[in-house]
């Protein structure tokens, strides 16, 4: 027996560009609410009661990857949810970003826009990895590498873009 009524996909002519392009970050405890319609697999709305900050990168620097984990015999599924950053020269500020995110293991809620214009969300994301440092050639510059890394029994939900706006209040 079928749980779900099959959906199905049909090709789309629009272009398909890859990257992310930029990314809002949260605590996941300051996000009191979030409106997610099963059905459209869309997000109509996010509370918060602090605002979400903007964390800047270069293009063609950034992707996520989602890959499920699906166990036949065990009847278990989750989605592993990999955001990989590259920020580029290595300053004292940056340092100090970086080490906030990701002090004590805490669950982070994070808004991904890609490179379609479409912006993802991501609960409960935790930094798994940073690194980098400085090139061997002057041209090669300095910079932080950042991984942040979810678990979720989902693919991510796609958010409405109207709600962009209110999250950086």
């Amino acid at each position: 027996m079928a749980c779900t009524t099959l959906e199905a996909i049909v090709k789309g002519c629009d272009n398909n560009i890859g990257s992310i392009t930029k990314i809002y970050i949260n605590d996941m405890s300051e996000v009191t609410a979030v409106n997610a319609n099963t059905t459209t697999w869309i997000i109509g709305s996010i509370t918060h009661t602090s605002p979400f900050l903007d964390f800047e990168f270069r293009r063609n620097t950034s992707n996520y990857t989602e890959e499920a984990a699906i166990d036949l015999i065990n009847g278990s599924s989750f989605v592993t949810q990999t955001i990989n950053l590259m920020f580029h020269r290595r300053e004292a500020a940056k340092s100090l970003a970086i080490k906030i995110l990701g002090e004590g293991q805490r669950d982070l809620s994070v808004v991904v826009l890609d490179g379609n214009g479409k912006y993802w969300y991501f609960e409960n994301v935790q930094v798994t990895a940073y690194g980098e440092g400085s090139g061997t050639a002057k041209a090669d510059g300095s910079k932080y590498s950042l991984v942040l890394t979810a678990e979720s029994e989902h693919l991510a939900y796609e958010v409405d873009s109207t709600v962009i706006a209110g999250l950086l209040v």
